[in-house]
């Protein structure tokens, strides 16, 4: 889902309740939101020097169990202790801490690795702290999977949006979710060039496509950051109404996605 602007699109990880809300119900989570392309995490696991990789915002493991699949050893972190026990359930070492604080105790790796979660992160602490914690030739990548409806379908969500939420300072569906993200990809690249410890930020991207029954849509839509700021009546109307939408479509539809990972590398001598 686009980032919500509660704190400007530039800025969302000022969004501490947003950013907190998604360990309500792991089981729904983990079963709702997409995966990212195998062809995009083999890329990645190839592109590192080894196989060790820290996965920040790791929540249930989408993407831990993914890089794990293509041959890496993964140890993630997050800050809610609630998806971090999900995926200890699903076999994956997860520490409790927000990245920023989060204490290494020396250990480097070959990638730090984030699906859908770096824009929570403090950009330039972030990078930062990647450049600390990887090895010289170690690669950062930070992935997203962004929706691009056709504009019918985002044109008809934007509607149920509004006539649910009328007070609502935004709608998610207004731009298109590239546009929505453009912010924040521009951002992270900055902090990465600003680090100092990074080659030439690069931008790889996988066209791909989602198909969704009625209930499975709505379903991921209560696991949007969004959701977790509406009322019960709000969120029962919206989904209501999104819920007719999909139903004039015949109860399915696809969902084009493009992800998109902004990826360095890191340079210099090794970390002290």
């Amino acid at each position: 889902m686009p980032t919500n602007p509660v704190h400007g699109p530039d800025e969302p990880h000022k969004a501490r309740g947003m950013a907190e809300s998604f360990g309500t119900d792991p089981a729904r989570y983990d079963r709702a939101r997409p995966r990212y392309p195998d062809a995009l995490v083999r890329r990645i696991a190839a592109a590192a020097p080894g196989g060790d990789v820290l996965d920040v915002g790791c929540g249930t493991g989408i993407a831990a169990r993914q890089f794990r699949a293509a041959g890496c050893t993964v140890l993630g972190v997050d800050v809610d202790a609630r998806m971090a026990a999900f995926a200890r359930g699903r076999g994956l070492p997860v520490e409790v801490a927000g990245f920023e604080a989060w204490d290494a105790a020396g250990r480097t790796f070959d990638a730090v690795v984030a699906g859908q979660t770096w824009h929570w992160i403090d950009p330039a602490t972030g990078a930062a702290k990647a450049a600390d914690i990887l090895r010289p030739g170690g690669r950062i990548a930070l992935m997203w999977n962004v929706y691009r409806p056709a504009d019918d379908l985002a044109d008809a969500f934007a509607a149920a949006h509004r006539a649910a939420l009328p007070d609502a300072p935004r709608t998610p569906w207004k731009r298109s979710a590239p546009d929505a993200y453009g912010a924040v990809f521009a951002k992270v690249v900055d902090s990465l060039r600003a680090a100092g410890s990074f080659g030439e930020p690069e931008r790889w991207e996988v066209a791909w496509e989602q198909p969704y029954t009625r209930d499975a849509w709505l379903e991921h839509l209560t696991t949007s950051g969004e959701a977790a700021l509406h009322t019960p009546r709000q969120a029962a109307d919206l989904l209501a109404r999104t819920g007719a939408v999909i139903d004039g479509l015949g109860g399915t539809f696809t969902m084009p996605y493009l992800t998109v990972a902004i990826t360095a590398v890191r340079t210099g001598p090794a970390p002290s």
